[in-house]
């Protein structure tokens, strides 16, 4: 189990894990309850749906490639459906974080006293209604930084060809990324740390942040498991940040 001062060297994948562990610690798993019934009414009603759309989508997608590069559809089918996986699944785990996010915020901070043996002031129920205005805030901060980012890539894939063979593997790395700022910014924001400021110290630890959101995708895009994700992530987030992150940013 994490401690604020073990080991930092851990990477993403370490995190990921551990989010699986702390998420059925008892006395957590109160604070697990509400995050997860939403992401299971979004998510899984999301990928319900998508399912059934599929088969209309990628015909009317693969229209759009020219008869010069019909010889590319086989590759380009697969992709195809990733990318579109990819970036529904990302939407809506991200419509279900800002709906979550001050259950979400309350979870990470009940989880990091029980890792440190300090709980934050103003913890509990109190302390998450007077804190949803800055919350749904930072939310939205977030979807500031996530949107022309989206819209840029989202445009690569109407480029045939090329764009539709990159933007895939792009929209991937993207995702993973954002849902390492995502999940990580809970106990970042539980401590009043800018949004800025937790980027940057995210990216001197990238490597592990982009392996930890690169698994979070994945099982993203996975029916059944999909719907345990999100507090699953906020968990080994929350355990990552009481590793790296704890002693040089949180409150004193």
């Amino acid at each position: 189990m994490p401690a604020g001062n073990s080991v930092s060297t851990f990477n993403g994948v370490h995190y990921f894990a551990e989010g699986w562990k702390l998420v059925r610690l008892p006395g957590i798993r109160r604070y697990v309850i509400m995050p997860l019934l939403i992401n299971i009414v979004l998510l899984g009603g999301a990928f319900i749906w998508l399912f059934q759309r599929l088969g209309q989508w990628i015909p009317a997608l693969m229209s759009h490639i020219p008869d010069w590069l019909q010889w590319l559809s086989y590759l380009l089918w697969p992709l195809s459906v990733i990318s579109i996986v990819l970036v529904f699944s990302y939407f809506f785990s991200t419509l279900a974080n800002l709906i979550a996010a001050p259950f979400c915020g309350l979870l990470a901070e009940q989880l990091e006293g029980r890792l440190t043996g300090t709980p934050l002031p103003e913890s509990g129920w109190m302390g998450l209604i007077k804190d949803i205005p800055r919350i749904m805030k930072r939310e939205f901060q977030k979807l500031g930084y996530y949107l022309p980012r989206a819209l840029g890539l989202l445009l690569l894939h109407f480029i045939p060809g090329f764009g539709q063979t990159l933007a895939p593997v792009l929209w991937f790395l993207f995702s993973a990324w954002m849902l390492s700022v995502q999940y990580c910014d809970y106990p970042f924001d539980n401590h009043k740390v800018s949004f800025q400021q937790m980027r940057q110290a995210l990216r001197q630890h990238k490597s592990a942040n982009m392996q930890f959101g690169a698994l979070v995708s994945l099982f993203t895009m996975i029916p059944i498991i999909n719907l345990a994700i999100l507090p699953v992530a906020v968990c080994g987030a929350t355990a990552m940040w009481v590793d790296r992150y704890h002693a040089q940013h949180a409150r004193r």
